[in-house]
């Protein structure tokens, strides 16, 4: 199978077609799963932006009649034990994971970011101690370390951003360093270096913008563990605390008592959950395929 030039590819595809959408329409041709992954991300995405139209009520509103009441006509996902709309709960909830995913996601990537190329770059002393430091991290699984660091500062929104963004730190951190290993004996910095420039403007300018692509790769990966996590550590009671609606405490609040009698408490959250962590998945490979060069055949 002969090689596939991506970037001659887009570049026939926006001249017969219309600019950007000729893009968008051969990529959905070449990564139909990442296609799929990046509707559910949109939908995601237009569910959190817009909750306000579509939720249709409030999500915090309760309701003694309406308690347990099954999907209907005037509650499309039933309503739980307070009587409040599921549906606008899981509208509402895809903002909570949304925002702790892309938060988390951004902080420990910027932060792994920093480690990465300062280990990678300067080599010696710093970078066996730093490695040191993240193999202490990595130890741990993500869930384990995240669980730690909830339980340490208390359950809030900033909170539980910070506990999953602390163990994402060593995943970005070993990518980064690796890259950074290998293009630091690449010919164009040894030809910054003899024209002057300072070792920071190197690594800043030079290497990290090199390093973007599978930065992306894993960024997106990890979004879809930071989407889950948030879901386990409020099932747990460590995460996003009431009222806010939040997927895993919807589960938490449901699935012992009411997964017989009102089973619907119980699947849609599921659903919403896996539909997330699915298109990040999906999203996340296609974007690997096609920004790595050996996955291209």
């Amino acid at each position: 199978m002969t090689p596939v030039d991506y970037d001659a590819e887009l570049t026939r595809a926006g001249a017969n077609a219309s600019g950007v959408w000729g893009g968008l329409l051969f990529l959905a041709r070449r990564q139909p799963l990442g296609a799929v992954g990046a509707v559910i991300m949109a939908l995601v995405v237009f569910a959190a932006l817009f909750a306000d139209l579509i939720a249709r009520c409030d999500p915090l509103a309760t309701s003694a009649a309406l308690s347990l009441a099954p999907p209907s006509a005037a509650h499309w996902l039933g309503a739980d034990f307070l009587g409040r709309d599921v549906w606008a709960r899981i509208v509402y909830g895809a903002r909570i994971s949304l925002a702790v995913g892309l938060g988390s996601t951004a902080l420990g990537s910027a932060i792994g970011v920093a480690i990465g190329l300062a280990s990678g770059y300067l080599g010696g002393w710093v970078d066996l101690i730093v490695q040191r430091v993240v193999d202490i991290l990595q130890a741990l699984p993500l869930l384990v370390l995240a669980l730690v660091m909830a339980a340490s500062l208390g359950p809030s929104l900033r909170n539980t951003v910070i506990a999953i963004a602390i163990p994402l730190i060593p995943y970005v951190a070993r990518v980064i360093r690796a890259n950074t290993l290998a293009l630091r004996e690449l010919p164009f910095v040894e030809a910054a270096k003899a024209v002057g420039m300072s070792e920071w403007r190197i690594a800043v300018r030079h290497i990290l913008p090199n390093t973007l692509a599978p930065l992306i790769v894993l960024a997106t990966a990890q979004l879809g563990s930071a989407i889950l996590t948030e879901a386990s550590l409020s099932f747990l009671g460590l995460g996003i605390p009431e009222p806010h609606p939040s997927w895993g405490r919807m589960l938490s609040e449901s699935a012992a008592e009411y997964v017989r009698t009102a089973p619907w408490l119980v699947i849609f959250p599921g659903i919403a959950i896996s539909l997330a962590v699915f298109g990040t998945n999906l999203l996340g490979d296609a974007l690997r395929d096609i920004l790595d060069p050996r996955q291209r055949s």
